[in-house]
C-alpha cells in the first residue's frame, strides 16, 4: 500500500514538474527539439522519470518512515502535545521575525532567511517545550485548583503530584536495576504500584552500554533492552517514558536525583551508593538488593540444615555454603567436607550491606559439646 501511494505521489510530482518547469530546463540546457516544447509532453516525460526515481528511492523512504514512526509511538502524549505546541509557537515567532526581511530585494534575506528563522524557531520551540513539561502540568494543575473545579477534573491531569508521604506515584528506574533483570519479576507480582517511568537519558545510557566494544558491557545492555521490552508488553503497571534532560547535570544518579525531586518519584535502585545519596537528599528509594535481603527466611541459633560446602573459607578451617537464595553459610572446620553435603547447625546470623551471612558448625560437632557437658 505504501509503495503505490509513494508511486502516485511521485507521479503526480513529476507530471506537475514537468508542466511548468520543463520547457524552461531543455531551453538552458539549449535543446530545441520541436516535441520538447509542447507541455503535455514534458509532463509525461517528467512523470516517467520521477516515477522511476520514486520506485529507487522507495526502501529508503520507507525505512526512514518507519523509524520515524518508532520515535514517534515511543514518545508519551504530553511529549506529543506540549512538542507539537511549541513547534507551533517557534513557526509563529519565526514568521513574524521574518516579515520585516520579506519586503527587502536582497535575495538572501528576502527568501532564505525567513526559512533558516522558522525552523531555528521551530526547534527552539520544541527543545523549550519538552523540557519544561512539568512547569506547565504544574501551572495546569494549580489552575483547576484555583477555579475549584472537581476531584475528577484534576485526577485527569497528566501529573498527580504529592500523592502521600508514604506513596509516591512515579517510580524511576535507575541503569542498575534495568540491568539487573529482577525488576520485571516483581512488577509481575503487583508489589510495585503507580506507574513506572524511565527517564531518556537511562535509556541513552542503557543504548550506549549495549553498543560497547565491550563482550560483558554489551551483553548487560541488551538484557536491559530486553527486560524493557518485556516490562512494556506484559506488564500490568503503566510505564511511561520522560523525555526531558538536565543538561547542566553530566551524571546520570544526579539526573535522576533531580527528576525525583521535580515530579516527587521515587528511585528503584540496587545501587549501594544512589542509595544512600537519595537517603541524605530526602529522596524516596526502593532498593531492591534490601527487599531480597528482607524476603530471605529467617533462621535462628539452634536451628538445623543441610548445606553442601563448595569452597573454602577466608579463616582458618572455614567452609563455605549456599542457601538457595543466595545467602552464603560459614561453617566452622567446613574444609573437612569440601563438596560434601553434611548437616550443620546455626550459631549465628549477621546481617551487612551485601546480604545476610549465616555462621554454623557441623551437627556432630555441636553433639560432641552437649555430650561433654
Amino acid at each position: 500500500m505504501f509503495k503505490k501511494v509513494l508511486m502516485f505521489l511521485s507521479v503526480v510530482i513529476g507530471l506537475s514538474f514537468g508542466f511548468s518547469v520543463g520547457p524552461a530546463i531543455w531551453q538552458s540546457l539549449h535543446i530545441s527539439h520541436g516535441f520538447l516544447t509542447n507541455t503535455y509532453v514534458n509532463a509525461l516525460i517528467f512523470g516517467i522519470i520521477f516515477m522511476i526515481v520514486g520506485y529507487l528511492l522507495e526502501p529508503y523512504v520507507a525505512r526512514l518512515i518507519r523509524r520515524i514512526q518508532e520515535t514517534v509511538n515511543r514518545q508519551t502524549t504530553s511529549t506529543l502535545l506540549f512538542g507539537t505546541l511549541g513547534i507551533l509557537i517557534g513557526l509563529l515567532v519565526g514568521y513574524l521575525l521574518s516579515l520585516p526581511f520579506a519586503s527587502l530585494d536582497i535575495p538572501f534575506l528576502s527568501s532564505t532567511l525567513p526559512l533558516v528563522f522558522s525552523i531555528t524557531l521551530a526547534l527552539v520551540g520544541y527543545q523549550t517545550a519538552t523540557s519544561r513539561k512539568e512547569e506547565w502540568r504544574n501551572l495546569f494543575v494549580r489552575h483547576d485548583k484555583h477555579d475549584k473545579q472537581p476531584v475528577s477534573a484534576v485526577d485527569a491531569q497528566i501529573l498527580e503530584r504529592k500523592a502521600g508521604e508514604t506513596f509516591r506515584k512515579y517510580k524511576l528506574l535507575d541503569t542498575s536495576v534495568i540491568i539487573d533483570g529482577r525488576i520485571a519479576d516483581i512488577v509481575k507480582t503487583n508489589f510495585l504500584e503507580g506507574v513506572i517511568v524511565i527517564p531518556n537519558f537511562v535509556l541513552t545510557e542503557l543504548q550506549y552500554i549495549a553498543d560497547s566494544s565491550d563482550s560483558l558491557k554489551r551483553a548487560k545492555g541488551r538484557r536491559g533492552l530486553d527486560i524493557l521490552n518485556d516490562l512494556q508488553k506484559d506488564s500490568e503497571v503503566p510505564i511511561e517514558f520522560y523525555e526531558g534532560d538536565f543538561e547542566d547535570i553530566p551524571e546520570v544518579d544526579s539526573k535522576l536525583i533531580r527528576l525525583a525531586k521535580l515530579i516527587d518519584a521515587a528511585i528503584v535502585t540496587n545501587d549501594y551508593n544512589l542509595n544512600k545519596v537519595c537517603e541524605f537528599q530526602n529522596v524516596r528509594v526502593f532498593n531492591i538488593n534490601a527487599l531480597a535481603n528482607a524476603v530471605k527466611p529467617v533462621v535462628i541459633p539452634g536451628e538445623e540444615m543441610k548445606v553442601l560446602v563448595i569452597k573454602a573459607g577466608t579463616e582458618r578451617k572455614q567452609g563455605v555454603a549456599y542457601l538457595e537464595d543466595g545467602t552464603m553459610i560459614v561453617v566452622e572446620d567446613g574444609q573437612y567436607y569440601m563438596n560434601e553435603w553434611i548437616r550443620v547447625v546455626v550459631t549465628s546470623a549477621l546481617q551487612t550491606a551485601a546480604g545476610r551471612m549465616i555462621f554454623a558448625k557441623p551437627v556432630h560437632q555441636q553433639d560432641k559439646l552437649e555430650a561433654a557437658e
